[in-house]
């Protein structure tokens, strides 16, 4: 059976770690996997938004131990190698055009806490555990860092990655790390139902929301800034879709974005 599933629910694609027996822990195999199934998904036109979820009780373990002990007998070159690899699904996650939601049940643990943190939105049970746990190992959270970070802020990462510290869904929701926590029982229907909503929505703006935010975020609100966002409003309101939102508003009519 495939370590990896990937089906579509209307424009949702939904892909799904399936290594039950491995507490869906990853290798390489399944990263490389997962890089396959994210890039296929952002270039399908007809792909509107992303889940990232898994079967049985947890969403991940995080790195697979049997990988983890070729790692240490790897060259520190080969090491390099071998990190770009869990380095590029994180990006690709976090960079894609279409939303990412990642769906989290059970364990998310090390760099599998990586993946729900470089997703746009998390959306997690109720019963959910989040820790990163690397430092037990000798190992630092290096790779997912800076989805950590940018999701929690500095200060609470450094408290989550020195101690160890497992958190709650609850907790994990008030530090930003999730944005809804769901009773288990609903949780794959809250999911996908929240999903199907965003593929309603212009699928255009959607994505240059992505593309706004980066440009903004940590940046001086200063005049070159202010020319700058007026500009992108400028452009987006004069284009196909601008003017296909606005005419629709103005004509009380409900616009279609297929």
């Amino acid at each position: 059976m495939s370590h990896l599933l990937h089906e579509w629910h209307d424009r949702v694609s939904v892909i799904t770690l399936n290594r039950v027996e491995k507490y869906n822990a990853f290798d390489d195999t399944l990263l490389h996997d997962l890089q396959k199934t994210l890039d296929e998904a952002i270039a399908n036109p007809d792909v509107r938004a992303i889940i990232l979820k898994a079967n049985g009780k947890h969403f991940s373990a995080g790195a697979d131990a049997h990988w983890m002990q070729k790692m240490a007998h790897y060259t520190e070159e080969e090491n390099v190698k071998d990190a770009l690899v869990l380095a590029r699904v994180m990006n690709t996650l976090y960079t894609s055009s279409k939303p990412t939601i990642a769906m989290v049940q059970g364990s998310a643990f090390g760099g599998g806490a990586g993946l729900v943190a470089a997703c746009d939105i998390a959306i997690a049970a109720q019963s959910a555990r989040f820790c990163f746990s690397e430092v037990k190992l000798g190992l630092i959270p290096a790779v997912i860092s800076p989805y950590v970070v940018n999701a929690v802020g500095a200060r609470v990462a450094k408290w989550l990655f020195m101690s160890a510290e497992m958190i709650d869904a609850e907790r994990a929701k008030q530090l930003n790390l999730v944005h809804h926590c769901i009773n288990e029982d609903q949780l794959w229907d809250y999911t996908l139902t929240y999903a199907q909503k965003m593929t309603t929505l212009a699928p255009q703006a959607v994505s240059e929301c992505k593309t706004l935010i980066d440009c903004v975020d940590g940046k001086p609100i200063d005049e070159a800034l202010i020319e700058k966002t007026a500009a992108i409003i400028a452009k987006k309101r004069v284009s196909a879709e601008g003017q296909r939102g606005l005419h629709a508003f103005l004509n009380k009519e409900t616009p279609n974005w297929n």
